[in-house]
């Protein structure tokens, strides 16, 4: 059974985010019906960050972090590479811990908690930020699927037996240099002996219209484009799809890890969901 592999200090799995960082991140993030304020570079930016942090202490134990995965950020738009800032900067896969020991700046944050007598009270949380939002270029797709195949070629060799990596997704618009289709194959013909990579597609865009979330087959999305984005997307692991299902989603048998107009509350639980394998020790 593929995607079984324990997750351990002497083998460690991988997270990959590849995000669109072009021109067009900057405006509103639409998913959903209402909206939210604030640009999806910013969102997701905010997103990832938090996922990060959490990642850090899902692998946080009393004698410290432990190295249960290696974690890279790429970018791409007028730029394309690795998106980590501070000492981390033009590193493409960094060890849990040193992602711990290095975020670009820590922030105060304001957060909303229940006062325990059913009202609502801010708090000030520390954030940890790893990588600024940026929005600026076209989309170079395939230059990006061609960097992540450049950085996990080796890793796969140095892992053989690991949890396979999977790579997200999160993009905005149509590639600008050419059809990635072939690359995103490519990438999904790579592996570890407990499976092929994961690749998970999630789109956001300034449009209200309706989510369209793990679906089988193509039949009910818009376009062209979102059946380009299905079709190079990985099925789900039966695991990850049970999961889904206990937070209110169908995820069928032959669901993919590919949302269609994600709104940000969808592209959190499907962070948070995929990065949480069960066979973690």
């Amino acid at each position: 059974m593929p995607y079984t592999a324990e997750i351990s200090r002497a083998n460690p799995s991988c997270f990959l985010f590849l995000i669109d960082q072009s021109g067009s991140m900057a405006d509103a993030w639409g998913g959903g019906q209402d909206g939210i304020a604030g640009s999806k570079a910013l969102e997701v930016a905010t997103i990832v960050n938090n996922l990060l942090r959490n990642i850090v202490l899902k692998c946080s134990k009393d004698e410290g972090v432990r190295n249960y995965f290696d974690v890279g950020v790429i970018g791409y738009g007028s730029h394309v590479g690795p998106a980590f800032g501070g000492t981390l900067a033009g590193r493409d896969l960094v060890a849990v811990a040193d992602l711990a020991d290095a975020p670009l700046r820590i922030e105060d944050r304001t957060r909303k908690v229940m006062d325990g007598a059913g009202g609502v009270l801010d708090t000030t949380v520390k954030f940890p930020v790893w990588f600024d939002p940026v929005s600026f270029g076209g989309t170079p797709m395939r230059a990006a699927f061609a960097e992540a195949l450049r950085v996990l070629r080796p890793w796969i060799e140095s892992h053989p037996a690991s949890y396979p990596p999977i790579v997200f997704h999160i993009t905005d618009g149509e590639s600008t240099d050419g059809d990635p289709s072939q690359d995103a194959a490519d990438l999904r013909r790579l592996g570890t002996q407990d499976g092929p990579v994961m690749l998970f597609n999630i789109h956001v865009s300034s449009q209200p219209e309706q989510e369209i979330s793990f679906p089988a087959t193509p039949p009910g999305l818009p376009d062209a484009y979102a059946t380009m984005l299905f079709d190079m997307s990985s099925d789900l692991p039966s695991e990850m799809r049970e999961r889904l299902q206990m937070e209110g989603y169908a995820a069928p048998a032959g669901a993919r890890g590919f949302i269609f107009n994600a709104e940000p509350t969808a592209l959190v639980n499907f962070l948070d969901i995929g990065t949480r394998p069960a066979n973690l020790r």
